[in-house]
């Protein structure tokens, strides 16, 4: 449904919610460019993590190469609601946000390849992209290790009172980690301006949810 140059976007699908205040609206109005800019970026995601892909594949890439294709969505919607104003810290699935904070597909393949044109000159890799200027403190290889962080991250705006929020996420196969469960503890006493977000690709390291976790509601 369009009225007046924008797009009115009806979700199909209801959302599962636990302990809110309030549901969120089932409709989002945007503009033709925003919805073409939005599907350019993740389109834009998607070549580079195949090239990603391919560049391991073939050897050029040492050590992980830990791909983000299929969760793009995730970043692009969040990005959209968000600005570098806030803080996003994630896990090693991070080429896709080191583009989205503003790096360019060379600088990401770069560093995957070893090279000064990386945003740590080569030396990170996969696992740790960086881009301080636009907010974002990487991906981490230790898993769930980036949720106290995150806390950290938020408590720097509430200190500073500078309006930003932080994003912390986090697959399922970290959901059980009691690091996280701290991490959410502290930001709770606290009233922290911090949002966790666990990116639930229903697999943690090959193994399906169902059979790490006693309970799948991770929201919960």
């Amino acid at each position: 449904m369009m009225s007046s140059g924008t797009v009115t976007v009806q979700l199909d699908k209801p959302y599962e919610t636990f302990k809110l205040e309030s549901e969120p609206p089932m409709t989002a109005e945007v503009t033709r460019d925003e919805l073409l800019g939005y599907y350019s970026l993740m389109y834009r995601m998607r070549r580079m993590e195949i090239s990603a892909d391919t560049l391991y594949k073939a050897k050029h890439v040492k050590g992980f190469c830990h791909l983000y294709d299929g969760q793009e969505a995730i970043c692009v919607g969040m990005e959209a609601g968000a600005t570098w104003g806030d803080s996003v810290i994630t896990s090693y699935r991070d080429h896709a946000w080191q583009l989205s904070r503003g790096d360019t597909v060379t600088g990401v393949l770069c560093e995957l390849l070893g090279k000064q044109g990386g945003c740590a000159k080569g030396k990170g890799g996969s696992m740790h992209m960086y881009k301080a200027d636009a907010n974002f403190f990487g991906g981490n290889g230790i898993v769930g290790a980036q949720c106290p962080i995150g806390s950290g991250l938020a408590f720097s705006h509430q200190y500073k009172q500078d309006g930003g929020v932080a994003f912390a996420l986090y697959g399922d196969g970290a959901a059980n980690q009691g690091q996280i469960f701290e991490a959410a503890n502290m930001a709770a006493l606290q009233k922290l301006p911090l949002i966790f977000v666990c990116e639930n690709n229903q697999y943690g390291m090959g193994t399906a949810k169902g059979r790490g976790s006693a309970d799948t509601r991770y929201y919960a």
